[in-house]
C-alpha cells in the first residue's frame, strides 16, 4: 500500500527551487499522482507553472520512505501566488485538492497532508484574520476527507520576507498565527522556516533550503508520531481515557 501525502498551498508548496543547485533524488519508492494515477517520481513535482522546480516536500517523501520502508506518494495540489480566500470551501481549488485526494485514496492510504501558504496574506486586512480563516479551512478540508486523525504539518514564512517593502511588517504576525494554529490542534505541527535563505527575489526558498525545510517538515511529523506512540503504549486504566486518545 502506497503512503501519500497531499501538497496544498502558494507557491513554496509547490517549489520554485532551481534545479542543478542540489543533487536529485533518486529514491524508485516514490510516486507522483498524475491523472488519478501513481506514475514514478518526476520533478517538478507540482508543475503549477512552467518555472516550477525543487519542493520541499521530495526531501520530506524521501525521509519518510526511508524511515518508514513503504512507498510513498504525492498528490501535487499546490498553486503558485494564491491568498488563503482562494482555497475556502467549495472555491476551485479546495475541490480541486479534494477531488485529487478522493482519487488517490483508491490506491493509497493519506498519511499526511503538508501546507505551505501566507505570503500573499501579509497585507493589511488579511493578515489580522489568517488564524480565523485558517481554522475554517483545516475544519473543512479534514471534514471533507475524513481526516481527522491525519497529520496536517504547516511550515512558517522565510524571514527573507522582511526584505521585501510590502511584506515586511505583516509576515511575523502571519508566523505567529501559523504557530498558534500548531499549539491549539493535536494534530498539527509546525516546521520552522528560521535560518533558511531565500532566492534573490525574497519571496522563494532555494533548492537547498527547500531540501532543508521537508526535512523540518518531517522531523514535525515525527514528532506527532511519537507522541502518539506515547499515548498507545500507555495502559488505559479507563474508557474515558481510551475516549480521549481516541478523539486526538
Amino acid at each position: 500500500m502506497i503512503h501519500s501525502f497531499l501538497m496544498i498551498g502558494q507557491s513554496n508548496m509547490a517549489g520554485r527551487g532551481a534545479f542543478g543547485d542540489v543533487p536529485p533524488i533518486d529514491n524508485p519508492s516514490l510516486k507522483v499522482l498524475r491523472n488519478g494515477r501513481w506514475q514514478p517520481f518526476f520533478t517538478p513535482v507540482n508543475p503549477d507553472r512552467p518555472f516550477s522546480g525543487i519542493s520541499m516536500a521530495e526531501s520530506f517523501a524521501d525521509a519518510y520512505q526511508r524511515d518508514h520502508g513503504v512507498c510513498v506518494g504525492l498528490i501535487p495540489c499546490a498553486d503558485g501566488g494564491t491568498q488563503l480566500e482562494q482555497w475556502r470551501e467549495g472555491s476551485l481549488l479546495f475541490d480541486h485538492a479534494v477531488l485529487q485526494a478522493r482519487l488517490a485514496e483508491r490506491t493509497s492510504t493519506i498519511a499526511g497532508v503538508l501546507w505551505h501558504q501566507g505570503e500573499s496574506d501579509c497585507k493589511p486586512g488579511l493578515c489580522e484574520t489568517y488564524l480565523e480563516r485558517l481554522n475554517r479551512f483545516y475544519d473543512a478540508l479534514t471534514a471533507a476527507l475524513d481526516l481527522h486523525k491525519v497529520p496536517f504539518i504547516v511550515g512558517g514564512l522565510g524571514d527573507f520576507l522582511g526584505q521585501l517593502e510590502e511584506e515586511r511588517h505583516y509576515y511575523k504576525s502571519v508566523n505567529r498565527q501559523l504557530m498558534a494554529f500548531a499549539e491549539t490542534h493535536p494534530r498539527v505541527g509546525f516546521a520552522s522556516a528560521q535560518g533558511l535563505e531565500g532566492k534573490p527575489d525574497h519571496l522563494h526558498f532555494t533548492a537547498a533550503a527547500q531540501r532543508r525545510f521537508g526535512l523540518r517538515y518531517y522531523e514535525a511529523f515525527r514528532a506527532l508520531e511519537d507522541r502518539d506512540r506515547v499515548f498507545m503504549e500507555k495502559p488505559c486504566e479507563d474508557d474515558a481515557l481510551r475516549t480521549a486518545i481516541d478523539g486526538l
